[in-house]
């Protein structure tokens, strides 16, 4: 169960990392903990915990003397999967889930193909398991069970790879999959295709077929890559 405490902490997390990463705390701009507490309510202690978990992100960074200040976006932990999904909650949703998907095309590929050579038997159950569940909920808006099955997908196809750095990706993907998903950025049934590509997918990662695998995922990296061109230019 929540305790109040730690839900006024995620309240202000939640708007000092929205405001951030919209731009409307601009670099440079210095945060100070008494004006925090009384904005919000909250104790110092409470802002302080926040301030920690922004500056593990690289949001802001505090100095002596100066007090709390917002980092520009350069510096910002890109790969961290909150400040993924406040990035996807503003105004430069398109341009993030556009630069996301790129990420993904590079890497899952790869990874693919590394999952086709190196899957165990377990996994290429688990991934037809998901690849059958993605198709189960692919017709009648049943947008959040496709999700799940979608991510727990990608996962098990970055784990299997086997490859310890693709696999630090899967909450990265997830956070992708899941902003298209809930900011709308997807059709009311995911595209026929697409499923169809997936499901080939487990069958060329079970058959060990490295190069199909490979192929399989770069026309899925396309495909998604032509829904954004279409819902969110």
């Amino acid at each position: 169960m929540t305790t109040p405490a730690r839900g006024l902490h995620t309240h202000v997390l939640d708007a000092l990392g929205l405001e951030i990463t919209a731009g409307d705390c601009p670099p440079g701009r210095v945060l100070r903990t008494d004006e925090l507490a009384q904005r919000f309510d909250v104790s110092r202690t409470v802002v302080r915990e926040v301030i920690r978990v922004l500056e593990s992100m690289h949001l802001v960074e505090s100095r002596r003397r100066v007090g709390v200040t917002v980092r520009p976006a350069e510096e910002w932990n890109v790969y961290d999967p909150q400040v993924i999904r406040w990035r996807l909650a503003g105004s430069d949703r398109p341009r993030q889930l556009r630069s996301l998907t790129v990420l993904r095309s590079a890497v899952e590929p790869v990874a693919a193909g590394l999952a086709a050579r190196h899957a165990t038997a377990e996994q290429c159950a688990a991934l037809t398991e998901c690849a059958l569940g993605m198709v189960a909920t692919s017709r009648g808006q049943q947008l959040e069970g496709y999700l799940r099955h979608d991510i727990a997908f990608h996962r098990i196809v970055l784990n299997a790879s086997g490859n310890e750095m693709f696999a630090r990706l899967g909450d990265v993907v997830a956070e992708v999959l899941a902003g298209r998903t809930h900011h709308q950025v997807m059709f009311e049934d995911p595209d026929p295709a697409a499923v169809t590509l997936h499901v080939r997918l487990a069958e060329a990662v079970r058959e060990g077929d490295a190069e199909e695998a490979e192929r399989l995922t770069e026309e899925i990296a396309v495909g998604a890559l032509h829904e954004l061109d279409v819902l969110a230019p």
